[in-house]
């Protein structure tokens, strides 16, 4: 069963930090684009980062570029968002995902509330 599992959100004032990660079970992690997306209230899902496997390709939304960065650890099966410099407009549900062609799959979620 495929599965992802969000952890690391929290409330952090304007200008800190935050480590998110995803851990992942059910299928072949090292082979799979991994992704971030995040909904803020009342907002629409959008795009955050990914990383493709072996970490060969990265990319980030133009909100969050020279901000987030994304790493991975094949050997933990685990993706993560650092997080830097982060605005109250960062305050959002954070979602990673993994997809297949015959499966797409996403976690739960984790809250990240950037308030002071």
């Amino acid at each position: 069963q495929v599965q992802l599992v969000e952890s690391g959100g929290g409330l952090v004032e304007p200008g800190g930090s935050l480590r998110l990660s995803c851990a992942a079970s059910g299928f072949t992690f090292s082979s799979h684009t991994i992704r971030w997306h995040r909904q803020a209230p009342g907002k629409e899902r959008e795009f955050v980062a990914f990383i493709s496997h072996e970490a060969i390709l990265t990319d980030f939304a133009d909100s969050v570029k020279g901000r987030f960065t994304i790493s991975r650890d094949d050997a933990k099966n685990t993706v993560y968002l650092e997080m830097n410099s982060l605005k109250p407009e960062d305050t959002a549900v954070y979602y990673c995902g993994a997809t297949s062609t015959t499966w797409s799959a996403w976690g739960q979620g984790t809250q990240v509330i950037v308030s002071s």
